[in-house]
């Protein structure tokens, strides 16, 4: 990913917390013949305990996935066997019009840009057929997304056995971060009164929450 210095994410908690986030990922793999394959799927993070440990990431496909046809001959073979992945989160992104910007008024010369929120996630992936495992996955992504609900659903309200035959028809996805690469193109490098013009049409205009018009007008954050 192409990284200018003013735009780079190094921190890896500032990573972490823009994957979670924005947990929806594309999944990106080759299968044995170098073909690209692409999927998109839910992916829980789960940081490592110290610094030199790596993150972890959890997810699910389905059985019928050609992605599963392509990796489990050799992990038939081999059930450590990994792959080489890489999990794109994207965070908030949007279309920043010129017109925001005082220089219009003033002189003129301004153009469109695109600002944005990416983490690149590379590591090693792993097929997981193992009856708890899934269920424990599939409980943990219920949990977090069911959790802010007044009411929510949780998967002992279905049936055991009707859990058991659904984890039957997916396959268990768990990547080991080798690498993170995290950007946040926001008009960091503009003047104070142009990153608040876009911050104001972020928010008057287009209607974005105050936490994503703040990371894409490269606005200071109260955190």
């Amino acid at each position: 990913m192409y990284q200018p210095s003013q735009f780079r994410l190094d921190d890896r908690a500032e990573c972490r917390r823009a994957i979670e986030s924005a947990p929806f990922a594309t999944l990106v793999t080759r299968d044995s013949s170098g073909a690209l394959s692409a999927d998109h799927l839910p992916l829980l993070l789960t940081p490592a305990a110290d610094a030199q440990s790596p993150d972890i990431l959890r997810g699910h496909i389905a059985r019928a996935n050609p992605l599963v046809s392509c990796l489990e001959s050799p992990v038939a073979e081999n059930p450590a066997e990994t792959f080489e992945a890489l999990a794109i989160f994207h965070g908030p992104q949007a279309y920043i019009t010129p017109s925001w910007y005082p220089a219009k008024r003033e002189h003129g010369k301004v153009v469109p840009t695109w600002n944005y929120q990416v983490v690149h996630a590379h590591g090693r992936l792993r097929l997981i057929d193992d009856p708890h495992w899934l269920v424990e996955t599939v409980t943990a992504l219920t949990e977090r997304f069911e959790g802010q609900r007044e009411r929510p659903w949780r998967v002992s309200d279905a049936p055991d056995d009707y859990i058991a035959a659904m984890c039957r028809a997916i396959v268990g996805v768990e990547i080991t971060i080798e690498r993170l690469e995290g950007k946040r193109k926001a008009s960091q490098h503009k003047p104070l009164e142009e990153r608040q013009a876009i911050y104001g049409g972020l928010r008057d205009e287009y209607g974005y929450s105050e936490g994503d018009a703040v990371c894409l007008s490269g606005m200071p954050s109260d955190d």
